[in-house]
């Protein structure tokens, strides 16, 4: 059984996630805190598996929250409805598990937890600082290049419009 701490500012949140996680066979929400500070008190006295939070709540953040997790045998989830300049980075020297949007479905958030529970990190490309996205498509494209030596068919068929060079117009 998954152990889960959920921290969300917004009551009706906090409680339809709680809900939804607490329909799944191998996941239990064993607390719920309405700030980073709560959230905290909960992960020590509960030690739960995951701390799932909001990145932007009262008292202390979720990023704050997370930086002083880092030493607690507890995956961090941080939660967001989008992304913030530097954000990304400072989720990632906290040793975040997960940075994810908000708006993905149920099933997505549970499938996301058992992931990350499995040694998985998962970030949702979205939430990626500008410049570590390009560097994070580019690193990707090459590894896949390397990979497929025949290409993708986005590819060929940019090769095949470069050759043609049909003329504009």
């Amino acid at each position: 059984m998954i152990r889960i701490v959920i921290a969300e500012d917004q009551a009706l949140l906090l409680e339809a996630m709680g809900n939804l996680l607490n329909l799944e066979e191998d996941i239990e929400v064993v607390g719920q805190a309405g700030n980073g500070e709560d959230a905290l008190t909960l992960v020590r006295k509960l030690q739960p598996d995951v701390c799932m939070m909001d990145i932007e709540m009262p008292e202390k953040s979720g990023l704050e929250a997370a930086e002083e997790l880092q030493h607690f045998d507890c995956k961090v989830i941080i939660l967001t409805t989008f992304s913030r300049p530097g954000y990304y980075q400072r989720a990632m020297k906290a040793d975040v598990r997960g940075y994810l949007l908000k708006d993905n479905p149920s099933e997505e958030l549970a499938s996301s937890i058992r992931s990350i529970m499995a040694g998985k990190r998962i970030y949702s490309n979205e939430l990626m600082d500008e410049e570590l996205r390009e560097k994070h498509d580019s690193s990707i494209h090459e590894k896949s290049n390397q990979h497929n030596k025949t290409g993708s068919v986005k590819s060929y068929l940019a090769s095949i419009m470069d050759k043609i060079k049909l003329p504009t117009g």
